[in-house]
């Protein structure tokens, strides 16, 4: 994507790099030492820094939150919030929602559901690594919206692993999802995307 490197006088445009997912090796006195910003997961010693997300990810995550406040309203909806799960590992979903406020830092009572916007960064770290570890952790249900492929897949989870629910694209954007103990949602994936170029 074209655009200014800092410190360019020239005004030219020139090629930026999409950030990439960056590993480093912490301890976790370490890891809690570190500030708020950047985005920091804790993957068994591992710390994974996202890069600042873009604007279709952050209307996206912005938009479905509020769809499922407003659908689940006994439910308690989170964006970013520490989700501790099995495999010494500390997660933040872009979306999360849970039976209860959680008594301390971080959610450490499996989730009712959790959601993750894919980046280009992220794509295989949401959708492979984060999916065996929701699992794992007893999420009920896995949300993924793909803001650039315009789609967004709802899993129930099934012994030990997910069994799709729903997917919405452009072609079939409306349906609605069965939230066990909390209700119904409906969903316009119109609603949760710019509109398509």
């Amino acid at each position: 994507m074209p655009g200014r490197v800092p410190g360019d006088v020239s005004g030219g445009l020139v090629p930026i790099a999409e950030p990439a997912l960056q590993r480093l090796r912490m301890s976790w006195e370490e890891y809690l030492e570190l500030p708020e910003r950047p985005r920091a997961e804790w993957v068994a010693g591992e710390v994974v820094v996202s890069p600042p997300v873009g604007p279709d990810h952050g209307f996206a995550a912005v938009s479905l939150a509020a769809e499922l406040r407003r659908h689940l309203p006994d439910g308690v909806v989170f964006t970013e919030v520490g989700l501790r799960l099995p495999g010494d590992r500390l997660r933040a979903p872009d979306v999360m929602v849970t039976d209860r406020w959680p008594e301390g830092a971080w959610v450490v009572d499996p989730p009712v559901l959790v959601a993750e916007v894919l980046s280009p960064s992220t794509r295989s770290e949401d959708t492979v690594g984060k999916s065996a570890e929701y699992a794992a952790g007893g999420v009920g249900q896995y949300w993924i919206l793909d803001p650039e492929q315009r789609w967004l897949e709802v899993l129930q989870a099934d012994r030990g692993g997910w069994t799709p629910l729903l997917r919405l694209d452009d072609e079939t954007p409306r349906g609605q999802v069965v939230v066990p103990g909390h209700g119904v949602v409906h969903l316009d994936l119109t609603t949760l995307l710019r509109p398509a170029p």
